[in-house]
């Protein structure tokens, strides 16, 4: 699996604690991910639920618990913690997402990833 370096967002972007969806690649099936802040740090993950590979989020950028403690799989209500992707509740208890390598440089969020979904 290839991967590549992506800026796909800036910082100032991203509420805290908050969550936001990029795409990244020019292929048929672009590669769909989520930037999180969460308690002062960022993480990256797939845009996959462990549970059945659905996307986490049917709105746009809508990817946390009313309560902005979990991230939550809008199909079919799998929670998942924010700083590790671990799934703490619901159909895929003790699966993860799938983590992504980031970094935060001037401002700007940067994630490694492949350019398309099939990967």
């Amino acid at each position: 699996m290839t991967e590549q370096e992506w800026a796909v967002a800036s910082l100032d972007e991203i509420a805290e604690p908050g969550a936001i969806e990029f795409r990244v690649g020019d292929a048929d099936w672009p590669f769909r991910g989520i930037v999180v802040r969460w308690q002062g740090k960022v993480h990256a993950y797939a845009n996959v639920c462990a549970h059945q590979g659905h996307p986490l989020n049917l709105n746009t950028d809508q990817f946390f618990t009313p309560e902005q403690t979990l991230l939550i799989c809008a199909s079919h209500g799998a929670v998942f913690e924010p700083d590790t992707g671990r799934c703490i509740g619901g159909p895929c208890a003790g699966a993860s997402l799938r983590v992504l390598k980031c970094r935060v440089e001037d401002g700007k969020v940067f994630v490694n990833a492949p350019a398309s979904q099939r990967v």
